[in-house]
Parts: structure tokens; C-alpha cells; sequence
């Protein structure tokens, strides 16, 4: 869909401590007045879709036939360093080249680790209580709406379904598909060339303060995502009216 920008954004004053929106805690009303927001830049997992890798293991067993805990999860994940090659996927490395790695280095575990891609419908467990009338009420401001996500190539196709309000944003750049994640800063300003993106009249939104301070880094506006409420609250700070 198109949507029509808004003109002449504000330049935010420097020097100053931030609020979770990136405000002047202080003087933010009268620091923001004059800031014009017209691009929306929303992270998919825990933002817009439910995302629990643990729910991949719900039926998992062990070698004896014993059904998995959430501690047998946690022993797994931690013996393999599941967050860092989770990161790689994301990044665009194969899943195949991963769990070859696992059958060099943790051949028992191997078979654990691609019964979490086998399963890994299972791990996205719906929207995100709120997303998706926040994103409909975005776009009926006429707000252009994107995607920036830390997503595998091999798994993306899973998203929309687990959560159709993806499907009404502009575009999306996916982390497996460009070779890069964040907090990396190139993929947000290569989302900012490919989409046409004025960081200083966009505001981003990521459940992890990395990907926040990255994105700043680049000149976004930049709201940490705790629930859709806040979201709102710090969107209207931003004069958002939504």
C-alpha cells in the first residue's frame, strides 16, 4: 500500500538523558515538539508475534523415552550455546551447516537441535496481546509501516501466519535473508536505502536494548517495546496520535 510522508521533522536537542522513547526525561514535551514522525520501523518477535523456543520441546523425550523439563531445555541450550548460533541462523547461516557442527562438536546432541527447526512452528505462540490493532491504528494515520526483524531465512514463512499484522506493513527486511542482524548497524541503515527511510523522521521499535542504542546509533528514534500500552503512551510523546 502507499502512504504519503509527513513533512519537516524537528532535530532533537543533544547532550541530554533518555527516557525509553529516546526523550529528554526531563523537557521532553517541549525538547519533541516540533518532531514529525512519519515512518514506523517494528521488530516481529515478542513486538508483534509471541516467540518461545521452549515450546519447540513441548513433546521432546530423551533417549529412555522421558519427556523433557524446562530444565532439560535449559541444559541444552546452555551446553550448545543455543542464543549465539540461534544469532548465526538470523545472521543467514543454514541450520544444516549448524547441526553438522553440533554432530563435530556435540554429536548428542545433534538430533536435539533439529527437532527444534522440525518444530519450530510450534516456538511462535500468536500476536502479541495489542499488535495487531496498534499496527491498523498506525496505518490509518497514514504512517508508512516496516519490518526489521532478526529472523532465519529457513523459518521466516512461519511469521505471518502466527501473526497476520505483518502483512500489512510496507516491507520488511529479514536478518537471514541479507546476511546481517542486529544489533549490527549496517542492516538498519540498509533498511533505511532500500525503503527510503529518514531515520531522523522515524521512529523504531525493539524489545532489546542492543538493537535500541543501535538503532539511535543510526539516528532513529527508538522506543524499547515492553507491551503495546507503553508503546502507545511513548508513540503519543513522540506526537504520534495514536
Amino acid at each position: 500500500m502507499s502512504r504519503n510522508p509527513t513533512e519537516n521533522p524537528a532535530t532533537p536537542r543533544s547532550g541530554t538523558t533518555h527516557d525509553a522513547t529516546g526523550h529528554d526525561a526531563t523537557t521532553h514535551d517541549a525538547t519533541w515538539q516540533g518532531v514529525i514522525i512519519e515512518t514506523v520501523v517494528l521488530d516481529f518477535g515478542n513486538v508483534l508475534v509471541g516467540w518461545d523456543p521452549y515450546a519447540a520441546y513441548a513433546n521432546h523425550t530423551d533417549a529412555s523415552g522421558r519427556a523433557w523439563t524446562a530444565a532439560d531445555v535449559d541444559a541444552f541450550f546452555d551446553e550448545i550455546g543455543f542464543a549465539a548460533l540461534n544469532h548465526e541462523a538470523d545472521a543467514g547461516r543454514p541450520f544444516a551447516d549448524i547441526v553438522a557442527q553440533l554432530e563435530r562438536t556435540h554429536p548428542h546432541r545433534a538430533a536435539d537441535l533439529t527437532a527444534y527447526v522440525d518444530h519450530y512452528a510450534d516456538t511462535l505462540t500468536g500476536p502479541v496481546p495489542g499488535s495487531e490493532t496498534l499496527v491498523k491504528d498506525l496505518a490509518a494515520l497514514g504512517l508508512r509501516l516496516y519490518g526489521l526483524t532478526n529472523w532465519s531465512a529457513e523459518t521466516f514463512r512461519h511469521a505471518e501466519p502466527a501473526a497476520p499484522a505483518i502483512g500489512l506493513l510496507d516491507g520488511v527486511v529479514v536478518s537471514g535473508r541479507v546476511g546481517l542482524a542486529k544489533p549490527d548497524e549496517r542492516i538498519y541503515e540498509l533498511l533505511a536505502r532500500r525503503f527510503d527511510v529518514d531515520p531522523a523522521r522515524a521512529v523504531f521499535v525493539d524489545d532489546k536494548q542492543e538493537n535500541i542504542d543501535a538503532a539511535r546509533s543510526c539516528g532513529f528514534h527508538a522506543i524499547r517495546f515492553t507491551d503495546t500500552d507503553a508503546t502507545r503512551r511513548h508513540l503519543r510523546a513522540l506526537g504520534v496520535a495514536v
